[in-house]
């Protein structure tokens, strides 16, 4: 089910997801200070490719001072807007039964657009 959930997925947005995700990781990452925020959404961009079979993961042993401030950064910058997004697909996707499972998968994808540093799905 898994499968055929992800292909559907791909589909209908989950490709040009990954290619918005990862077009701004590149943009990021031509900054020597944007890298690691650039990895993190080349990271979210390769969640959103096949979020069907996978729970969020929760790294304990990444999760030092260094992980807040960024993490604190993200969210005031990018964070809450992807995460806002996500909401309103999710919001859109419930009003029908078939988009009910689609819609699941865009609130497993909030908190790491919130928050991505010492998050992933597995």
């Amino acid at each position: 089910m898994s499968f055929l959930g992800n292909l559907v997925w791909l589909i209908f947005g989950g490709l040009l997801s990954c290619i918005i995700y990862c077009l701004g990781g590149l943009l990021l990452c031509l900054t020597i200070v944007g890298i690691p925020f650039g990895l993190q959404a080349f990271k979210l961009g390769f969640a959103s490719l096949a979020p069907f079979g996978k729970d969020l993961h929760v790294d304990k042993n990444f999760s030092g001072p260094l992980t807040v401030v960024f993490n604190i950064i993200w969210l005031l910058v990018v964070g809450w807007e992807l995460a806002l997004a996500h909401l309103a697909h999710a919001a859109f996707l419930a009003l029908t039964i078939i988009g009910i499972p689609f819609a699941l998968q865009h609130v497993k994808l909030v908190p790491m657009s919130l928050m991505p540093f010492g998050q992933d799905l597995r």
